[in-house]
């Protein structure tokens, strides 16, 4: 990757991606809702709870449409800074990590949401951590040239953007 990182970019794609799995979620909490209220849902009995199982699915559904849309806001409005070798990591940065054993590097986006995201950018590979994810949690706070271990793996912490 150049020594000039598009954020805006890496951004625009997360947030494209966060905003396909709203519309995916509410499509789905809708089509449970309806499912919950249709005749077909009456309970035949006092032992029939198809109908209110429906409808705690579609709460639940509903309520991850709600997480989405507040992941989909911290990340529009996170504060995007450009990072030297010389700064701690923080959220906004753009780390490259190099495995110590075989040498393998991998690019990672630390953002306030969307974390398991990956995104490419120029060809790029680029994974989505959260502060609170392991390894986001390890990176937060250090340098380049510091070593973390996640899941037995260790990485040396080669550029930071």
């Amino acid at each position: 990757m150049g020594s000039v990182v598009d954020k805006p970019a890496l951004i625009r794609a997360l947030c494209s991606q966060l905003e396909a799995e709203i519309t995916r979620a509410t499509d789905a909490a809708t089509r449970t809702a309806e499912g919950a209220t249709h005749e077909e849902a009456r309970p035949e009995n006092d032992k029939d709870t198809r109908a209110l199982e429906q409808s705690y699915l579609a709460r639940g559904q509903a309520q991850r449409v709600a997480d989405l849309q507040v992941a989909l806001k911290q990340v529009q409005f996170m504060d995007v800074r450009a990072f030297t070798d010389d700064d701690a990591i923080e959220v906004s940065a753009l780390v490259q990590l190099t495995q110590d054993d075989d040498g393998e590097k991998r690019w990672y986006f630390i953002a306030p949401a969307g974390g398991g995201k990956k995104l490419q950018l120029d060809a790029v590979s680029v994974d989505v951590l959260t502060p609170q994810a392991p390894l986001g949690r390890a990176l937060i706070g250090r340098y380049v040239d510091d070593e973390v271990t996640v899941a037995k793996r260790d990485w040396v912490i080669s550029a930071l953007r």
